[in-house]
């Protein structure tokens, strides 16, 4: 089995967490480092001088929200330009961070196949900065195009000595970015569904319906690959990639009240009785619900006491990365609100990138005042699900033995965004006779960030698809990942790699493993054959 996979890193990178909720203002929790290496550009893309630019001004060092403002129009400064000032200025000058040293560079995906310098962190910085000193106008192609081809997997916050906090830049320049020119029909049109609860489960529940059709396999193997038939032929590859890999599965098995039965193991249940209120989200939910059914019964079988949270929602995740700040504040604080009401002492949360968002909630309601306190204290209680289980020095029980191989993918919003490696290993560690191996370039993104395989189709498919190479070179029949976004953008471009859909991986969320474990085991109190890959969640 793998047993030390680590992100990229640089000689003064933080070192990932071990699974231990980190304090508020920590960018650097402990933990282990391992073999995972970049993909490196071309030599003809290196090496180029730095980019520099005038000193702004001082503020206070890293993120902790002691600014008086966030950005937007009502800010200081008469404009875009003003608020992105401001803004930078208000979380500690950390442009002036950047030493130009370039170790970012071979980190960006985007960097590695275009070649520009604009479209790495640092030029990206540059062109922060010269927004922020008026010298470049927020609706200028440059600063737009450079901006919106980011795909904010954060590699370069792991290899940067100086601690600049990248992702957090972005949304804030991002946000003076749609202030000066909106975003297109297509990125408003479906953040306007996420937030709005009813339209959108219509919408989950359509694609599942047309999902059980299995119609999308069909699409997704026959529509032309270019124009906007290309993009159909994505989407409905997108979402054969959602289908579950275990559909016989205990979907139907009660997830909530009662207690484990059938123990097949003496393991001790490592929860002993903590409250854990998990977050449902929006697409994990309404396509991989059966995910959210897994890691209920996990939980429960490992003596947590798993509480219902009704009023939450959306985590605001997809409108923070668009910069429609205002829309993710809000969705942050009904979450919020709804896990206070619960008492959870731990918020579990099995999508790598809502995980990651929760537990910035502090720096995206700095400014609230009647915020900003109960929003660190909230994001302190998030953990992914393998820090929850396998955290803490905590130990998830064995099951029963699930025989075979499966490649363990890490999403970047968990690697590098939560520096969390070694908890995912330990969770699929703790399956007997499961052979865990790693992905090439393991640490690069996937190319799906968000709905970036859909609004760049050939930047994200050129990233996709070496990600697609690079699983399938493992030889594992199974692909393993913690986040819905990765799992459909790595199975959308194993279907369209060129290479045929016969013996194409399936791929599964880790819960998913461990929870047939335990079926097989018998703790739920039902035996069973693990189905085949098809059917619905």
């Amino acid at each position: 089995m793998a047993q030390g996979m680590a992100p990229r890193g640089g000689p003064s990178a933080g070192p990932p967490s071990d699974g231990s909720p980190p304090s508020p203002s920590s960018s650097s929790p402990g933990g282990d480092h391992g073999p995972l290496r970049p993909r490196r550009p071309p030599s003809r893309t290196l090496g180029g001088p730095p980019m520099t630019r005038s000193s702004g001004a001082g503020g206070r060092g890293g993120r902790g929200g002691q600014g008086e403002h966030g950005v937007g129009a009502d800010l200081p400064g008469g404009g875009p330009e003003g608020a992105l000032s401001h803004a930078l200025g208000a979380v500690g000058s950390q442009l002036d961070h950047c030493v130009h040293c370039g170790f970012c560079l071979p980190a960006c995906p985007t960097y590695i196949r275009l070649g520009d310098e604009a479209d790495s962190p640092r030029g990206r910085l540059h062109l922060m900065g010269a927004v922020s000193e008026g010298r470049l106008d927020p609706g200028s192609p440059a600063f737009q195009l450079h901006l919106d081809r980011c795909l904010g997997c954060r590699a370069c916050e792991t290899v940067c000595p100086s601690g600049v906090e990248y992702g957090y830049l972005l949304e804030r320049a991002r946000a003076v970015a749609r202030e000066a020119r909106p975003a297109d029909r297509g990125t408003r049109l479906l953040l306007g569904l996420v937030e709005r609860p009813i339209p959108f489960r219509i919408w989950m529940a359509l694609s599942r319906i047309l999902r059980r059709t299995r119609l999308p396999r069909l699409l997704a193997r026959h529509l032309p690959s270019q124009g906007l038939a290309g993009q159909a032929r994505f989407g409905m590859a997108m979402l054969a990639a959602s289908e579950p890999v275990f559909p016989n599965g205990l979907e139907e098995a009660p997830a909530l009240g009662g207690e484990s039965v059938g123990t097949a193991s003496p393991d001790a249940p490592p929860g002993k009785g903590t409250r854990v209120g998990v977050l449902m989200g929006c697409v994990q939910d309404g396509l991989f619900h059966r995910v959210n059914q897994a890691t209920i019964r996990v939980l429960e079988a490992n003596g947590f006491q798993v509480v219902q949270v009704p009023g939450q929602g959306c985590c605001g995740a997809l409108h923070a990365h668009a910069g429609a700040l205002d829309g993710a504040r809000e969705m942050a604080r009904r979450n919020i609100a709804a896990f206070e009401a619960a008492g959870v002492d731990e918020v579990a949360v099995n999508a790598a990138g809502c995980g990651a968002a929760m537990k910035e909630y502090g720096d995206l309601l700095a400014d609230d005042a009647q915020w900003k306190d109960r929003a660190r204290v909230l994001g302190a209680r998030v953990l992914d699900i393998s820090q929850v289980l396998a955290g803490n020095g905590r130990t998830p029980r064995s099951g029963a033995p699930v025989e075979g191989r499966v490649a363990y993918d890490p999403p970047c919003h968990l690697l590098h965004a939560q520096r969390v490696v070694t908890p995912p290993l330990r969770v699929l560690n703790a399956i007997p006779g499961l052979e865990v191996t790693e992905v090439r370039d393991g640490a690069e993104c996937c190319g799906g960030a968000g709905i970036y395989g859909l609004t760049h189709p050939e930047l994200g498919g050129s990233i996709g698809r070496d990600k697609a190479e690079a699983v399938r070179e493992t030889g594992a029949p199974l692909v393993t990942t913690g986040n819905p976004g990765c799992a459909m953008q790595i199975g959308a471009m194993l279907r369209l790699d060129g290479k045929g859909v016969d013996g194409v991986p399936g791929v599964c969320h880790p819960i998913e493993l461990l929870d047939e474990s335990y079926r097989r085991a018998g703790f739920y109190g039902l035996r069973g054959r693990i189905g085949t890959k098809g059917g619905r969640s």
